[in-house]
């Protein structure tokens, strides 16, 4: 299968686990799995990709987007992170916890760092605000911030749990939270901003 082909077959599987499996009539449990057999019935599927397609776009991601595993006989697919859909529990995560050796970063660019400065990061329509464990470029960083990003906020990981702030990792690790009860981190909880030209901004 072309290279073409599997993106966009990543790109759908994407699409589906992430955002319109209840849409689509699929199963989806609370960890967000999905049955290989249920979606390869569904009409964006059928009779254009087989289990093997998806077991090579699964391994050959470079953002480890996917996971696969075996629920009662039967291979099941979930998407790692980036989910919109309420189903889809936060125990499918693991929690973070103080005193970690490593950076909690969100990349943005500088068109929104105003808003965000003044208003806090957001949620949006997605389950979580997204995080890398570093900047683009460290080698522990396979997803969670663009290569292009232009503006990184780092957050204040001790004070943000210690007041009510929920932290996670996912199986890719990228760190993802929740928010406040607005769905909100606010700027009281950015530890320091730079620019990718290291201007500090905070």
């Amino acid at each position: 299968m072309s290279s073409n082909t599997d993106l966009r077959l990543s790109k759908t599987l994407s699409y589906v686990l992430r955002h319109k499996a209840t849409d689509e009539g699929l199963n989806i449990d609370k960890k967000g799995y999905v049955k290989l057999s249920e979606l390869l019935q569904n009409h964006l599927f059928r009779n254009k990709y087989t289990v093997e397609d998806i077991k090579r776009v699964v391994v050959d991601n470079d953002k480890q987007r996917f996971n696969l595993k075996d629920c009662n006989g039967e291979l099941a697919i979930c998407a790692t992170q980036g989910h919109s859909i309420s189903a889809v529990s936060i125990e499918c995560f693991t929690p973070i916890k103080t005193n970690q050796p490593f950076d909690i970063i969100h990349g943005t660019y500088f068109k929104n760092w105003l808003n965000i400065k003044e208003k806090g990061l957001s949620r949006m329509s997605r389950n979580h605000i997204h995080f890398a464990k570093g900047l683009p470029g460290d080698p522990a960083v396979n997803s969670g911030i663009r290569r292009n990003a232009q503006v990184f906020i780092y957050v204040n990981l001790d004070l943000a749990l210690a007041e009510g702030i929920k932290f996670y990792e996912s199986l890719n690790a990228v760190i993802l939270s929740p928010g406040d009860e607005n769905g909100i981190i606010l700027p009281k909880y950015f530890l320091k901003v730079t620019t990718n030209t290291h201007q500090k901004l905070m």
